[in-house]
């Protein structure tokens, strides 16, 4: 059920039905710390969902000083770490704004070490997080253990699925204008895309090895297939391809 799921938007309730017996937990959360912190996916079962809450009041000041998730005090495994906690063990600031506020009380965490870009110390960590929430029962030392063995299954299911909505996320631009034009060229393609991402026309003959005037011309080709004139039609052309009634983007790194 879970991995015919991986890159899809179902995935996150997919994977806690599926857990649900070994590991009753309410919510999770996959995210990165470091000089460049993301939320990558969260999610809950069975109850309103607050993660993204409990990320913004995580970085509003908790994820400075937090080393939670440096502690290992369940069995570790070969590069990563098996991390459980609860909520009285975790410090001040940090337990007020995120637990006590959203009603957690446990968290079992598998975490890696990872080297985001920007993070000259090397300090970044990818987390993937569940948490027990004050109305289920608390994780016996049984499931705990199991966690532990699914550490690095769990590890690579998350990675495997944030590259492939990643990928799909990447190439939905250039499907949804080669289904409005499939006559479009691979070169006329190439700079709408990159006029979508708000470079200007040099940078994209930097970026892709062109001339100017050769960048020009793919696009004035380009926008005649596609019966424009402006980039600013090039936006609004793709927003209502996409059932989108506002021009305002999707925040994609959540900010909690």
């Amino acid at each position: 059920m879970v991995v015919p799921a991986m890159g899809e938007p179902a995935f996150g309730a997919c994977l806690l039905e599926a857990m649900a017996s070994a590991l009753p937990v309410g919510s999770f959360s996959v995210y990165r710390t470091g000089s460049r912190p993301a939320i990558f996916l969260s999610g809950s079962r069975g109850m309103p969902d607050t993660t993204r809450d409990c990320w913004r009041a995580y970085l509003s000041g908790p994820i400075r000083s937090d080393r939670t998730l440096r502690e290992a005090s369940a069995p570790r495994l070969p590069q990563l770490r098996v991390c459980h906690i609860t909520a009285p063990e975790v410090p001040p600031e940090h337990r007020a704004k995120v637990y006590e506020a959203h009603g957690v009380v446990e968290r079992v965490s598998v975490v890696e070490e990872e080297a985001a870009a920007g993070d000259d110390d090397g300090d970044a960590l990818f987390a993937v997080n569940f948490y027990r929430h004050t109305h289920q029962r608390p994780l016996s030392d049984a499931q705990l253990a199991d966690f532990g063995v699914a550490g690095r299954l769990l590890m690579a299911l998350m990675r495997k699925h944030i590259a492939l909505a990643r990928a799909d996320a990447a190439d939905e631009p250039a499907a949804r204008l080669l289904a409005r034009c499939p006559a479009l060229t691979a070169q006329e393609l190439n700079v709408c895309l990159r006029l979508l991402r708000g470079m200007t026309q040099e940078g994209i003959a930097a970026d892709m090895g062109l001339a100017l005037p050769t960048v020009k011309t793919y696009r004035n080709r380009a926008f005649g297939r596609l019966g424009i004139h402006f980039r600013s039609e090039l936006f609004a052309l793709m927003l209502a391809q996409r059932g989108v009634g506002s021009a305002t983007p999707a925040l994609k790194d959540g900010r909690a």
